[in-house]
């Protein structure tokens, strides 16, 4: 078993952070972060048009190029690093795959060709203000009436839900919980976008009052479609997590060479190579969960459920503390408004919590290996 990059994904991830450097520049995420919808959609075509990514691992049969997550893994890495406003990750990890692993292919001819080609925005609305990211949280009521059904509740917390010209819908029938799709300017949907501490990541609340859903799948069968979903969100989420984690730590490393004291750099200091030590074990030790879980997913291996929860553990942690240690290494400049180490501090906090926290996984990794 080789886990090391092929050629061509080496050549991927160099075209991609090319890419990422021109379009997604510190002062871009800084403007784009100050906007109400928090992405370029110059930008956002060029990503489909040019770079192909959001039919990336999208079948061919449905306008994608038909490659697998370990691909995707390469490019959420990328986007970690250069902290990407855009609604790529609600689009293609969360709703892209939702619909790919709903089986239902009516859902799919109809849906995945504009999220491949750009001209859809999507997202998956599950959380609830409860914030819990299991099944007894979805509480969000649909009714059958006439040739469809209607939503009834309140989601929150949907990840470019403000934006978003569909919505898939994690509801709950008589049969249990359900998926639907929700056209984004729907009658009876209100959307309002929320003050989240990560700017570079837009958030909203969604308001149902009788809004026409049509079913994805079949009914009461959402649940195990959710649960392959989040598995695979998880595995782009530590992906993205890696990324930002290398890019603080060389931001450390960098710092701790030019910054003079006493005399001599900071990093000749026993204090500081210490910390830049253990960030780098915990950075190549995160690659390791990140990159093992995306074969998983690639694979559609057994061993998913339980990588991923432990990726998605792992790359929290160690993300978070490297953007902690970037700042204090960095020391007084780090803490300043003007230095994007809290940019990197803030995107590490908001990431360990969504989808669930690292002591979440972890007990949701011991039920899955039956501790």
């Amino acid at each position: 078993m080789n886990f090391a990059f092929s050629e061509e994904q080496e050549e991927l991830r160099k075209s991609v952070r090319r890419f990422l450097e021109d379009k997604s520049s510190s002062a871009e995420v800084r403007r784009l972060m100050e906007t109400a919808d928090g992405f370029d959609p110059a930008v956002w075509s060029q990503m489909a048009q040019q770079l192909g990514l959001q039919g990336l691992a999208i079948p061919e049969e449905y306008g994608g190029s038909g490659y697998t997550y370990v691909e995707l893994v390469v490019v959420f890495e990328e986007m970690g690093r250069a902290l990407l406003t855009a609604p790529y990750f609600s689009t293609v990890a969360l709703a892209a795959s939702v619909l790919l692993a709903s089986g239902d292919d009516a859902a799919k001819k109809e849906y995945l060709p504009g999220i491949a080609s750009g001209e859809t925005i999507a997202t998956l609305a599950l959380t609830e203000p409860s914030g819990r990211w299991d099944e007894g949280g979805i509480t969000l009521e649909a009714a059958k009436g006439g040739d469809g059904y209607t939503l009834t509740g309140e989601k929150s917390f949907v990840i470019d839900g403000h934006t978003a010209n569909l919505i898939v819908v994690a509801a709950r029938t008589g049969a249990g919980v359900s998926l639907f799709a929700v056209d984004g300017d729907a009658s009876g949907l209100t959307r309002e976008a929320l003050s989240t501490m990560d700017q570079t990541r837009k958030q909203a609340k969604l308001t149902f009052a009788s809004t026409p859903a049509k079913l994805i799948g079949g009914e009461g069968e959402g649940w195990n479609v959710l649960n392959k979903t989040l598995d695979l969100a998880a595995v782009a989420l530590a992906a993205e997590q890696v990324g930002g984690a290398q890019k603080v730590l060389e931001m450390a490393v960098q710092y701790a060479k030019d910054r003079v004291q006493f005399g001599r750099p900071i990093g000749s200091f026993q204090a500081i190579k210490h910390k830049c030590a253990d960030m780098l074990l915990e950075v190549e030790s995160a690659k390791s969960a990140a990159y093992y879980a995306g074969w998983a997913a690639s694979e559609d291996n057994e061993e998913l459920p339980v990588v991923a929860s432990l990726a998605k553990a792992y790359c929290s942690d160690a993300y978070f503390h490297a953007a902690a240690e970037n700042i204090q290494i960095h020391g007084g400049i780090g803490f300043t408004w003007e230095h994007d180490a809290h940019l990197y501090f803030k995107r590490a906090k908001s990431s360990e919590l969504m989808l669930g926290d690292p002591t979440y996984h972890r007990e949701l990794l011991a039920q899955r290996i039956g501790i």
